[in-house]
């Protein structure tokens, strides 16, 4: 198990659970390797979480490394990961706002400049589906598609990246959002951007945002 990646993955549950997204030990979060997944144990504070602690599995979910229980949700992350050979991390968050949206079973729809961005368009929300079974891991992938991010019903949010960093700002911004959608809607109607809009943010955002430094 690289023990850099495992730090990686240590430093963005803390940051995860400094920013609010979750409470407890709840939530989990993993990144792909090449021979599986790393992800977070079941049940362990993450402010105390140590390289030793990060379990890996194959994409079986058969552990392969490591003695602690791996994550309730480890076949979520699976599945993902099966379906979107373009995801390379994954963090389930248990946020406020989005599980404001979760529990109504609203779907978040795409009203800031960043969410178009980084998360790619609005944020579908599943059928529910019990913590930790495979029925809830399909509806996921399944709603998920190709988009950023997922509301679990009931539940919380999962944002996927090309990296946990980005995972994590992926379900940061997704909360942003949840929070902005339900506060506009007490001062006036929320107006949505378009698909067309969408579009050329997304594209905007992939090629020319942050610094292009040539030697």
């Amino acid at each position: 198990m690289n023990k850099k990646t495992s730090l990686e993955l240590i430093r963005a549950c803390k940051d995860m659970i400094s920013g609010g997204l979750v409470a407890g030990t709840w939530g989990n979060a993993s990144i792909r390797v090449a021979d599986g997944m790393i992800v977070t144990p079941s049940g362990m504070p993450y402010d105390s979480l140590n390289v030793s602690d990060i379990v890996l599995l194959d994409m079986s979910g058969r552990v392969k490394l490591g003695f602690r229980s791996p994550s309730t949700e480890s076949p979520l992350h699976l599945e993902i990961y099966r379906n979107r050979p373009d995801v390379h991390a994954i963090m389930h968050t248990h946020s406020i706002y989005a599980c404001a949206l979760a529990v109504s079973r609203i779907n978040l729809p795409v009203i800031l400049e960043e969410q178009a961005q980084l998360v790619g368009g609005k944020v579908p929300v599943t059928d529910y589906a019990p913590a930790g079974s495979q029925e809830l891991a399909r509806a996921a992938s399944q709603t998920l598609g190709e988009g950023g991010a997922v509301l679990l019903a009931n539940h919380g949010l999962v944002g996927v990246g090309k990296d946990i960093k980005e995972a994590l700002l992926v379900c940061q911004i997704a909360e942003k959002a949840c929070h902005v959608y339900i506060m506009s809607q007490s001062v006036g109607t929320p107006f949505c951007l378009d698909d067309k809009d969408v579009f050329s943010l997304r594209q905007a955002f992939s090629k020319g945002y942050g610094q292009n430094i040539k030697e």
